[in-house]
């Protein structure tokens, strides 16, 4: 049996998802790698040789990488299988935007040849490590590799909310809620909120209101070792907590949501050489044309 494994996430929703996963699914078997496919998601694949196993915190162990296939969404689902076995996660894009993703369909073939040949490096991602108390005592644990959100449920009413850092209180915002993100959601929520964009390099945390009736009412961007609390004050209705959009819980009156550096961040591959602006440029179509920069002789000249 080979000793390299591979776990396939599939958006079986999308025909394009499916078709790529029992392409990538045959070319690597045949090239002698172990493929898992979640037990929900093997009808779809319709392939005798994958392995089926549980969609639980165990279905990555022991694999070297986590290959989701769909959207952003699909990546942040396989970011909770990926995280606690520390496997790589690699993103094949076959959504929309797409910005967590690291290929392409028409990318499969070189993909392949990448892995088979171990020549992909892999980008450690700072996460959020969020506990919610109620009257002191813990109501939940999870965590976040995009962003902790918390949103008002009754659309008529705004939230209050207490923000606190490292233990002192910075703010006190009315309004639909907040974001806090990292620097790999800097480009999601936060970004249609108001926030900026933080380069991955850039080790940090994200504070946005979102729509706050507020003077003071800006994003924040603090160090990654601060500690950010959030409270519901009395005159608050009632409010969700979402990781990453996936997880929720539901907030009553004077609940505390505590959150922090991840103890586990998320390793996320990376085939090409391209940067992060060139990154941004080309998910976000930004206007480029008329640059010219450095020619290779300017460089040698300099």
């Amino acid at each position: 049996m080979s000793s390299r494994t591979v776990l396939l996430v599939v958006h079986t929703g999308r025909r394009s998802a499916v078709s790529a996963a029992r392409e990538l699914t045959d070319r690597l078997t045949q090239a002698g790698l172990a493929v898992r496919v979640l037990a929900e998601e093997t009808d779809a694949i319709a392939r005798d040789t994958v392995t089926a196993v549980p969609a639980n915190c165990d279905a990555a162990v022991g694999a070297e990488l986590v290959i989701a296939l769909g959207g952003d969404g699909t990546i942040l689902r396989a970011a909770e299988l990926a995280r606690p076995a520390a496997a790589a996660l690699l993103g094949v894009n076959l959504g929309h935007v797409g910005f967590l993703a690291e290929a392409e369909r028409t990318d499969l073939e070189v993909m392949v040849g990448r892995i088979l040949a171990k020549s992909y490096d892999v980008e450690e991602r700072l996460t959020l490590d969020v506990v919610v108390r109620r009257g002191g005592q813990v109501l939940s644990r999870d965590w976040a590799l995009n962003d902790v959100t918390i949103e008002k449920t009754a659309r008529q009413r705004m939230l209050e909310l207490m923000v606190e850092v490292d233990g002192r209180p910075l703010s006190r915002w009315s309004g639909d809620g907040l974001v806090c993100a990292t620097p790999t959601g800097s480009t999601a929520y936060a970004f249609s909120a108001g926030g900026p964009v933080v380069w991955p390099s850039v080790q940090a945390m994200l504070l946005v209101p979102i729509s706050a009736h507020a003077l003071f009412a800006r994003p924040l961007v603090v160090g990654p070792e601060s500690r950010l609390a959030v409270e519901l004050l009395t005159e608050t209705g009632g409010a969700i907590a979402f990781c990453d959009g996936r997880r929720t819980t539901e907030l009553a009156v004077r609940d505390r949501v505590e959150i922090g550096r991840g103890q586990l961040p998320v390793r996320l591959v990376r085939l090409s050489g391209a940067t992060f602006t060139d990154r941004l440029v080309g998910k976000f179509r930004l206007p480029v044309r008329g640059w010219r920069g450095h020619t290779e002789e300017d460089r040698a000249e300099d």
